[in-house]
């Protein structure tokens, strides 16, 4: 029997030799695909990573302004959960909104035209809500008296 930590012993199996390793030469680029022309038959490669691919899509769609999106939402939750403040927040997000949308082109000028609106409606609902507030404790106090008795 042979010792496998000795390196030369007569009659041990010799290994076979590795294959050679590949080259890591930068690989040969391929110019890009021309506009219009058609995909890739069966078989054929894809286009590699980071070369652009052949256009038969649609054009990226186009940013829609964060704020926007923000004035509708802060809007609505001023209506529903914010008396008020959210509201508020959403009509200065919208006013803001509209104003990047004009310098940038962006979308979303429906969505904050409608996030104003919204806005504008529930400053005008709590407004209501707290001169209806004021009115019926006033009224309250007025009937019931500071100590709670009923006034004839």
């Amino acid at each position: 029997m042979t010792d496998p930590n000795l390196p030369d012993q007569p009659g041990a199996p010799v290994p076979p030799t590795p294959p050679p390793a590949p080259g890591y030469g930068a690989p040969t680029p391929t110019p890009p695909p021309a506009y219009g022309q058609p995909a890739p038959a069966y078989g054929e490669t894809a286009p590699a990573y980071g070369q652009p691919a052949t256009a038969y899509g649609q054009p990226p769609a186009a940013k829609t302004n964060t704020l926007a999106i923000i004035s509708l939402i802060a809007s609505i939750a001023g209506i529903v959960i914010l008396w008020g403040i959210g509201s508020i927040a959403g009509v200065i997000c919208g006013h803001i909104s509209l104003s990047q949308i004009k310098k940038t082109g962006e979308q979303g000028r429906g969505m904050a035209i409608a996030g104003l609106i919204v806005g504008y409606a529930g400053i005008v609902l709590a407004i209501i809500g707290v001169i209806v507030a004021i009115a019926l404790s006033a009224w309250l106090v007025s009937y019931y008296g500071t100590n709670g008795d009923l006034r004839y």
